[in-house]
């Protein structure tokens, strides 16, 4: 036995009883469940009580006309995105198109023709499907970003938490500080994602991954003709970020023009493009990030002091993994679900001393090393055990090997100076699993500098 479709529920607002009875009537037929109103402050009762899949106002109302009848019921919790079809005596225009500027989703001209009723209220369902679907996705994609999917069992975690959610509801700038793998962009999203611009857009750009002029054009945009290759006018992640937040991660790579564009956007919230004159208005909360300190740059003069405290208006700092080992062991359950979901393999049994060996190990890497050892240990795991045995620590923590000579470190005998820099850059990129920055911080230099190199050498990362 099948299951029969829940017909579609038609909230139709008429003060005219035998035109009510007739559409009502007429829906009915079509075979969708009509309810009818008499009056504009009913229909809209009757839509807080039960909601509707599409709603039909007369225009001209006892109490209220059907336009407010429309912003009455989109202000409601669930009334967004329920298209509203106004009904208009024939050739009243100028009502119509207000109607449509106010939101209505179409118009049908009385006397009705029951054809385009079919037809309007088809699409107006189907849209109405469609908007529900895309409400419902996209509350399920903030869950995801939110605090509420974190790991927190340690006390240093719970109180990022909780700072999180007192910051997420205001628009302060913040400055998140922590070493790489903390989660920062984690945290920008979540300030986003639980704040009142959630349904506004996050756009995330890495200071550290473009070029002084490249970087001025992602983020400030540029005009056609502005350099070689400006085909046309681009929006800069400023103009893209309008209305909702701006992640600007390793903010500490930004070059200093760019630091001085970024504080006149931050003084007077306006952007001009590259080759552009007339600035514009911006609304953006801005969240930055780093792993690097600040401070220290604005003392050896490398970072704006100005723009370092616009930018730490509020500053976060993360724990990394060795100061939260609680979160240890939930953490590492969760990323070996992922990766059995992800490779399609399967563990039966985890040693005890396997979870011991990671909440010993200090993490220099922190949750994204953690992540990548996991993953690395479910899909090359024999016999669907994860044992503590064939963990994979093999960082600059692990235990160091004897030295090559007495007199401590000997160079590889043959080998030219950039022959032992390439060596040493790909040993510690293998290391790290890739990562640019965690690379760059155990070798003392920027990333943009390993990001050259590893071109220069045509590495394979």
């Amino acid at each position: 036995m099948t299951d029969r479709p829940v017909p579609a529920r038609i909230l139709i607002v008429e003060d005219d009883a035998d035109n009510g009875r007739s559409l009502a009537e007429a829906i009915g037929d079509l075979g969708h469940a009509p309810e009818l109103a008499a009056t504009g402050g009913a229909g809209v009762e009757a839509f807080r009580a039960r909601g509707a899949d599409v709603v039909l106002t007369d225009l001209v109302l006892p109490d209220i006309d059907g336009i407010e009848v429309l912003r009455r019921i989109h202000a409601l919790p669930g009334g967004g995105p329920i298209p509203v079809v106004l009904m208009t005596a024939y050739g009243s225009v100028d009502s119509s198109v207000r109607a449509m500027r106010e939101g209505a989703y179409d118009y049908l001209q009385k006397p009705l023709d029951i054809d385009e009723l079919e037809s309007k209220l088809a699409r107006a369902l189907e849209t109405s499907r469609l908007r529900r679907d895309v409400d419902r996705l996209r509350r399920e994609a903030r869950r995801d970003w939110t605090t509420a999917s974190w790991v927190a069992a340690s006390p240093a975690m719970c109180e990022v938490v909780r700072q999180v959610r007192q910051l997420a509801a205001g628009r302060s700038t913040v400055l998140v500080r922590g070493e790489s793998g903390t989660g920062k962009e984690l945290v920008a999203r979540a300030l986003h994602a639980e704040g009142p611009r959630a349904d506004g857009p996050f756009v995330a750009v890495n200071c550290g991954a473009f070029a002084e002029g490249l970087l001025e054009s992602e983020l400030f945009g540029h005009e056609r003709g502005a350099f070689t290759g400006a085909v046309a006018r681009r929006a800069g992640a400023f103009e893209r970020a309008q209305g909702g937040t701006l992640f600007l991660d390793e903010i500490g790579e930004a070059p200093p023009s760019v630091q001085v564009k970024l504080l006149r956007v931050l003084e007077d919230r306006t952007v001009v493009r590259v080759g552009g004159g007339e600035p514009f208005r911006v609304d953006v909360r801005l969240v930055s990030a780093t792993n690097r300190d600040l401070a220290a740059m604005v003392r050896d003069g490398s970072f704006r002091e100005d723009l370092y405290y616009r930018l730490r208006v509020v500053e976060l700092p993360l724990p990394p993994l060795r100061e939260r080992r609680e979160d240890i062991r939930p953490l590492a359950d969760r990323f070996a679900a992922a990766a059995q979901l992800d490779n399609g393999c399967r563990i039966d049994r985890i040693e005890d001393a396997w979870y011991a060996r990671l909440e010993a190990y200090p993490w220099p890497g922190n949750v994204r090393e953690l992540r990548n050892t996991v993953e690395s240990a479910v899909v090359t795991a024999p016999g669907r055990e994860l044992l503590a045995a064939r963990l994979r620590l093999d960082g600059p923590f692990a235990p160091a090997s004897a030295p090559a000579s007495p007199g401590g470190w000997t160079p590889p005998d043959g080998l030219t100076l950039d022959e032992i820099e390439k060596r040493t850059l790909e040993h510690v990129l293998r290391q790290t699993h890739g990562n640019r920055s965690l690379t760059a911080e155990r070798l003392g230099i920027s990333r943009r500098t390993i990001q050259r190199k590893i071109q220069d050498y045509n590495l394979p990362f």
